[in-house]
């Protein structure tokens, strides 16, 4: 398994089944291909976790010449930051596939073919160590999101589709222009000029070019976090797409802004990136209490849950930028652990938007008595997303919190808020949907979830559960990658901080 290709097989095969596609003509055969090709990948990524050793280095590494010319590689590799991410992303998308069996009635081949495409993209992201690979596959992924949204989403699907990927392709081009500089200033330094990541993180970036490529890098990824305030495309886009772009959206295309802050922002820019500390820190807390008071006024349930994305991933820029193991790790599960509450409450908020074409809060009531299945896995998902003791929730949210306040006390205080604010929205969205009268007729006549819905919501909750009372499993495989990436970024500063002192002596010598 080490000699083989893994990472290549997994990026590239939803790729291989979406060239398969095009030659089906059967609707049903093409649901069937797209489920088996996004479980086969499903499948293949999970050994990565068992062999996955918690060590802080690069593992199941490939490296192909690629563009020679430019010292552009073909370079993959995992570390325990990245390792969740990817198996977040073949964990969810069959799922997406198999949600949109029924909701998605036109043009079927297009939608799985986006579909796949944009699960290559993602993980081609994740597991990229070539900044030239990373940013081609960065782009790749904004092609078929902005067809999913323009195509199968709502009566407004173009507006949000444009917005999309006007605010993206602005952040993208942003972090084009540091990803050329960074390239040459290595290559005029060193006289080798490449795009490996790894070794760009080793060169000595003088403070004031830190600063500038810090607010690039960071643009592009606030903006696909989003952070406040640039988070106003995400509302739209969640409540236009289809319920499939929703969940993939919500679980790990917004993560790659998050990713990118760890993955580029803190290991390049260390001196920077504690300059930034508090405006980052006050951007997050104010995204989480913004985020959940914007959620508690909307009467339509799947823009309550999108305005709950700002909060929530407002408390993993804050477990960020702690800059302590407690705040990053607390940040990367509060990452897995949104990719799942959220996008099963995308997935149940679908589920009652099919039965009754209205996604409105004030047309529902008592549904508790009419949908008791429903009505579990509803009140699970709610839990969780509140951070109640015991399931996945709690972890993260407590782990962020307690780095913030090892950090910075004030900003924990505030961003505390957040949790007693989400439970106000969620449960009093959740006490008007389910309890109360069943006063509509309409909804007398619902039906309970199917064997279909049971089972796209069954895997989801048990890991919600399992995370909840056991996150060791997979906090033990991350924490070496945290401590190596603390431990640089303190490295890189106190070497910094040697380098400036020099000039500053010789600079007083020559006066």
């Amino acid at each position: 398994m080490m000699n083989f290709p893994v990472l290549t097989t997994i990026i590239m095969l939803p790729l291989v089944f979406s060239g398969v596609l095009l030659f089906v003509k059967n609707e049903q055969g093409i649901k069937l291909v797209g489920l088996i090709g996004s479980l086969l990948v499903f499948f293949l990524s999970l050994p990565l976790y068992f062999l996955f050793e918690p060590v802080s280095s690069m593992q199941f590494v490939e490296h192909t010449i690629w563009i020679p010319a430019i010292g552009a590689n073909y370079q993959l590799g995992i570390d325990g930051i990245s390792l969740f991410m990817i198996l977040l992303t073949t964990f969810l998308t069959p799922i997406v596939v198999l949600s949109s069996w029924n909701s998605v009635s036109r043009n079927i081949k297009g939608y799985m073919i986006s579909m796949l495409i944009l699960e290559t993209g993602i993980l081609g992201v994740f597991a990229a160590l070539d900044l030239f690979l990373f940013y081609v596959f960065w782009e790749v992924v904004l092609i078929p999101m902005y067809f999913i949204i323009g195509i199968w989403g709502g009566e407004r699907r173009i507006y949000a589709a444009i917005k999309f990927i006007i605010y993206t392709i602005f952040g993208s081009l942003l972090m084009l222009v540091a990803i050329l500089f960074i390239y040459f200033y290595h290559g005029g330094l060193t006289g080798n000029y490449t795009f490996d990541i790894l070794r760009l993180q080793q060169i000595y970036i003088p403070l004031g070019y830190q600063t500038w490529l810090f607010l690039a890098f960071g643009l592009s990824f606030a903006i696909k976090i989003p952070m406040f305030p640039f988070h106003t495309w995400l509302p739209d886009a969640h409540v236009e797409a289809p319920t499939g772009g929703s969940v993939i959206l919500a679980g790990v295309l917004l993560k790659m802004g998050t990713y990118g802050f760890l993955r580029f922002c803190l290991p390049f820019f260390p001196h920077a990136v504690v300059q930034f500390v508090p405006l980052m820190l006050t951007l997050g807390v104010v995204g989480i209490i913004y985020g959940a008071l914007v959620a508690m006024v909307q009467p339509d349930m799947k823009k309550l849950v999108a305005y709950s994305s700002v909060s929530h991933l407002g408390f993993v820029v804050v477990g960020i930028f702690a800059l302590n193991t407690e705040g990053i790790q607390g940040g990367l599960i509060q990452m897995v652990n949104h990719g799942l509450s959220t996008g099963a409450l995308f997935l149940i908020v679908g589920m009652i938007y099919e039965r009754r074409q209205t996604r409105l809060i004030a047309d529902f009531g008592g549904l508790a008595k009419q949908l008791p299945v429903f009505t579990v896995f509803f009140m699970i998902v709610t839990l969780s997303s509140i951070g109640l003791p015991g399931l996945n929730g709690f972890v993260g949210e407590y782990l962020i919190l307690l780095g913030a306040f090892l950090s910075q006390k004030t900003f924990a205080v505030f961003a505390a808020l957040g949790v007693i604010l989400a439970a106000v929205y969620m449960l009093l969205m959740f006490q008007r949907v389910m309890f109360g009268k069943l006063e509509n007729k309409e909804n007398a006549r619902l039906k309970d979830l199917s064997a279909r819905e049971i089972s796209l919501l069954l895997p989801i909750v048990a890991l919600i559960i399992v995370i909840g009372v056991y996150p060791n499993f997979i906090l033990s495989k991350m924490e070496p990658t945290v401590n190596s990436l603390i431990e640089k970024v303190q490295i890189q500063r106190e070497n910094m901080a040697l380098v400036e002192a020099v000039a500053g002596v010789s600079h007083l010598d020559e006066r």
